[in-house]
């Protein structure tokens, strides 16, 4: 938990991560949008600057005078108990302000909160809006290279965000399994201890029947085994909504893949390359994730299934592979069973995103950050490559439509336990 003594330096680290993550990009490069879900890096900047300003100093900073007023409407994503805001699918449109004037914004909200946070006896209320600000800009940062990597995907010229060495080394076992018998009624949700989303709670019991996990995440030669059986053309797969984005889309293989010759190509923030057999597939959406799944005759994991294998059987989070700016393309899996459940792909769940038992939804702009987006969405748990440190836990839950797959998501295997 953020505490008084910790808040000073905490703020000032995640903030200067989100620079270092934005440094490689031009300030023209700051200022491109590809499609509607991906945002400027610049705007991400602001972004994340505008949540410190509009919920932290703007309540608890004596004489604090804003930025720019103009700014309280452009970096507004979604909190409509603040004001109105500007529309997510034009933020490419927007010339100004320029990302070196984002900069200047970044460094007069930043020398505000230092001086906040060097003040004496600062309140708990206060201690964990800042908390939910760095998780919150942590989170923007993940989505930041995301956008990055979608931007730089349609550049004819083949930019590249920085070189990502491959590695050759590591040779995928085949798949297996861990057995799970729950045993019945297990708890689930976050426990209270340290940080974590309203989303994650309140804790609660849910029923499992005994069922079994895949030992690590579905490869990229996998998934093109399944492309030459046809995956994508056959229409018993697919569920229905999926199956008219096949068709819709032109839906030929995931995201960023491409064919040279005989071979897949992948995009990468290295640029492109040849797709490694053994590393994990990623940026695919939950339709096609459980096309997949059907087609290898298994099924995608509940999120409760997910956790409770995650929390019984799984490394922690902090035990499994860092976050590494120099590597960040998802890498194959070791020897360990149970691996990959973190630092690699976001992994589809077959559960909806919905509230948990008893939830509320928190009063004020504040509550709006994930309850009113509980309906049309999948969850996703684990983390990914880009996940930065200390965000990652098992009762995480990251939710996207059903559809999307410019986010770092893959696919991990479950099936039940049967008497065969």
């Amino acid at each position: 938990m953020l505490t008084a003594d910790s808040a000073r330096d905490r703020y000032v680290a995640t903030r200067a991560l989100t620079e270092q993550l934005a440094a490689p990009l031009s300030p023209e490069d700051q200022t491109v949008q590809s499609m509607p879900d991906v945002s400027p890096t610049k705007w991400h900047r602001a972004h994340v600057t505008w949540f410190f300003e509009t919920f932290v100093l703007d309540r608890y900073a004596d004489g604090y005078s804003a930025y720019d007023e103009a700014y309280r409407m452009l970096f507004n994503s979604y909190y409509e108990g603040v004001g109105p805001r500007f529309s997510r699918a034009q933020r490419g449109l927007l010339g100004r302000p320029g990302a070196n004037e984002v900069g200047k914004y970044r460094a007069h909200v930043d020398a505000a909160m230092e001086d906040l946070l060097d003040g004496p006896d600062l309140d708990p209320d206060l201690l964990a809006l800042v908390e939910l600000g760095l998780h919150h800009e942590q989170q923007h940062q993940e989505l930041l290279l995301m956008d990055i990597k979608h931007v730089l995907s349609v550049d004819p010229q083949g930019a590249v965000y920085r070189p990502d060495p491959v590695d050759t080394s590591v040779v995928t076992a085949p798949l297996t399994w861990t057995e799970c018998d729950p045993g019945g009624v297990v708890e689930v949700g976050h426990t209270g201890e340290g940080f974590h989303f309203d989303n994650e709670a309140p804790r609660h019991a849910v029923y499992l029947e005994p069922f079994r996990i895949a030992d690590r995440l579905v490869t990229a030669g996998e998934w093109a085994a399944f492309i030459d059986d046809g995956g994508y053309r056959r229409h018993e797969l697919w569920l229905s909504d999926g199956w008219h984005i096949v068709g819709e889309q032109g839906w030929t293989a995931p995201l960023y893949w491409g064919r040279d010759g005989d071979s897949w190509v992948v995009h990468t923030l290295g640029g492109p390359r040849e797709i490694l057999d053994g590393e994990p597939v990623c940026h695919v959406s939950h339709f096609e994730a459980d096309a997949y799944a059907r087609w290898a005759g298994a099924r995608l994991p509940t999120e409760f299934e997910w956790e409770y294998a995650a929390t019984a059987y799984g490394a922690s989070p902090e035990a499994s592979r860092p976050f590494d700016l120099e590597r960040l393309q998802p890498r194959s899996a070791g020897a360990a069973a149970l691996s990959q459940m973190y630092g690699e792909c976001w992994q589809w769940t077959s559960s909806a995103y919905l509230p948990y038992p008893r939830f509320r939804t928190a009063p004020g702009a504040v509550g709006e950050y994930n309850g009113k987006f509980m309906s049309g969405q999948m969850v996703l748990r684990g983390s990914c490559s880009y996940t930065p440190p200390g965000h990652a836990r098992p009762t995480y839950r990251n939710f996207f439509p059903a559809r999307n797959r410019w986010m770092v998501s893959g696919v991990r295997l479950a099936a039940d336990v049967t008497d065969d």
